[in-house]
């Protein structure tokens, strides 16, 4: 029994407490305003709380190129991070595709409304691809943001259409001789005097070659279809004179590339077309490339070859460059060059965005970065005065001989004209036809074609 009444005493106690708390809570006489809560202005309406901005989303943009070796990859992927890590408002993804295929893509892409942000193109077609619509117009953005002074002037210059700028460069090239000191020295020439003209060039070549007692090549001192190619050499020939001109003027069928060809058909009659095929198939790459293996004394290439000797070679200073030969003594060492711009293209959801992008991949640090790394000709030309980059003799010799370098463009009179030329000259190499016959038929196919679109 007294366990009951000492239960019921304790649930009364506990009722009790219960009511005066609920009575706090109700806000009696005696209950206090929570010390945070805001006061009231203007009656009983709370104040507003100043509004909170939300944190803008980055844009995010896709570029693409075809840069995916070991080499190159690491190099553009890092310009794009320093990018990516420099703002942040833009939000850059590398995206890879080989060579030529992301271009075909990005076309399926424009049609479809839906392209990359920017892209790194070839730089032998702006026209082309800015008479097709291809391609965001760059002038509005220059208009306000004036970088043009960035370039060198002549690939600038290879931006425009119409007076419109279209793309901006991005990198660019230059070819010239490279020759094996060490072979010069055997063949009793001096390694530090390299060959002036196509007539030394090919004296040189002559006193390198190694012939065996069964007639086969095991050494050529130089041969200018295997090693540098006869557009090199037919441009060379007509001072630098590209095949089609801006105007839709042909100059094929000239009597100084009728010359040069002629002359690079005789190095054929001379070695034998088909010793000279036969030892064109030993040719390898890394450690067997033809001339880091000894196979080749000389060798037309662009700048970035270097970069092979550099890594391949057992000695790099048993290597030395020069201009290309003077077709004669006193006409120039002309040469030519190509590269890659970097472009908006056609309906991108972003181009201010893209724009800031394409700024900071031609400015300074990027294009230094580039520069160093792939060992490369950049377009930003205080990049081609830099003191750490002049430092190399080898990178210093591709910035000068720049001077002596001619853009061929591909007018839009002229579209894929090469389809036409190339297989009239590659039908007298290989003797089908005269080069006197190559060079004409060439010329009328190429000028019926710039009459059809003109």
């Amino acid at each position: 029994m007294k366990n009951v009444r000492k239960s019921m005493f304790l649930l009364l106690a506990l009722i009790i407490s219960l009511s005066a708390l609920l009575a706090a809570c109700a806000g009696g006489n005696d209950a206090q305003e929570p010390a945070e809560q805001t006061p009231a202005t203007g009656g009983d309406k709370p104040a507003e709380q100043p509004a909170v901005e939300k944190p803008k989303e980055k844009v995010n943009l896709e570029f693409w190129a075809h840069w995916g070796s070991t080499t190159r990859r690491p190099i553009i992927e890092k310009i794009v991070s320093d990018f990516n890590g420099s703002q942040d408002a833009i939000n850059v993804k590398y995206v890879f595709l080989p060579y030529g295929e992301g271009w075909t893509k990005a076309l399926a892409q424009i049609a479809a409304g839906n392209p990359p942000d920017a892209i790194i193109h070839e730089i032998a077609k702006v026209a082309q691809r800015a008479d097709k619509n291809q391609v965001e117009n760059l002038s509005p953005f220059l208009a306000k943001d004036d970088i043009s002074g960035r370039f060198h002037e002549y690939l600038f210059e290879a931006m425009k259409y119409n007076g419109d700028v279209y793309a901006l460069p991005f990198n660019t090239d230059t070819r010239f001789l490279f020759y094996n000191k060490k072979l010069f020295a055997e063949a009793g020439l001096d390694p530090e005097k390299p060959p002036k003209t196509w007539a030394e060039l090919e004296e040189y070549a002559k006193k390198l070659d190694k012939i065996g007692p069964d007639g086969k090549i095991e050494r050529l001192g130089y041969h200018p279809i295997l090693a540098g190619g006869h557009e090199m050499f037919m441009i060379n020939a007509d001072g630098g004179r590209a095949w089609v001109q801006p105007d839709g003027t042909v100059n094929i069928n000239e009597p100084n590339k009728l010359e040069a060809l002629k002359w690079l058909l005789s190095w054929n009659e001379r070695l034998g077309r088909e010793n000279v095929e036969a030892f064109r198939g030993t040719f390898g790459s890394k450690t067997n490339e033809p001339l880091i293996a000894g196979k080749l004394a000389m060798k037309v290439e662009n700048g970035t070859f270097w970069t092979q000797i550099r890594d391949f070679a057992a000695n790099r200073d048993d290597f030395g460059v020069a201009p290309m030969p003077e077709f004669k003594e006193g006409t120039g060492h002309h040469s030519i060059g190509g590269g890659f711009t970097i472009e908006i293209p056609k309906g991108a959801k972003n181009p201010e965005a893209s724009w800031e992008f394409l700024k900071y991949m031609t400015d300074y640090d990027a294009q230094k970065y580039w520069a160093m790394y792939n060992f490369d000709n950049v377009a930003n030309k205080e990049v081609g005065t830099d003191e750490e980059l002049m430092k190399d003799p080898i990178y210093a010799f591709t910035v000068k001989n720049l001077e002596y370098t001619h853009m061929t463009p591909v007018p839009v009179s002229a579209p894929d004209f090469g389809t036409l030329l190339n297989p009239e000259i590659e039908a007298a190499i290989q003797g089908q036809q005269s080069p006197e016959d190559a060079l004409a038929k060439a010329q009328k196919a190429v000028e019926d074609l710039v009459k059809q679109n003109q």
